[in-house]
């Protein structure tokens, strides 16, 4: 299922979606919130710029948003049926899931941008 040469192998490593290689992202852990955004400008491997074009993960916005309400929603699921949790503690439960999910949430919303844009090619990291 992770294999490389997926789509879900660099949407969740966060590596270069062409190559595979190389973590698109200067601090590898999104918890860092200072370095959050910080990524490489190019693939040390095959060479991918990866800010396709100016202002390029302004797109990234949208799918921030769709994870944002899947996360929503499976949390007050969770708290409301699966925990018998009341309706105030619910909305409680998911603005903390959403607290706490936040630097995950940018960084995957990025990579499955960025995924729906460039493919992966096995010819292209560089000899």
């Amino acid at each position: 299922m992770l294999k490389k040469g997926s789509k879900l192998n660099s949407i969740l490593t966060g590596t270069c979606p062409r190559c595979q290689e190389e973590s698109m992202y200067v601090d590898q852990n999104p918890y860092h919130l200072k370095e959050i955004y910080s990524m490489h400008e190019h693939c040390s491997h095959c060479g991918l710029h990866y800010q396709i074009e100016p202002s390029f993960f302004y797109g990234a916005m949208y799918v921030s948003y769709g994870l944002t309400v899947a996360i929503g929603v499976a949390v007050f699921i969770i708290a409301k049926v699966f925990l018998g949790l009341d309706l105030v503690t619910s909305f409680i439960a998911i603005i903390a899931g959403l607290i706490v999910l936040m630097p995950i949430t940018a960084r995957l919303a990025r990579n499955i941008y960025i995924n729906i844009f460039v493919h992966f090619d096995k010819d292209a990291v560089k000899k």
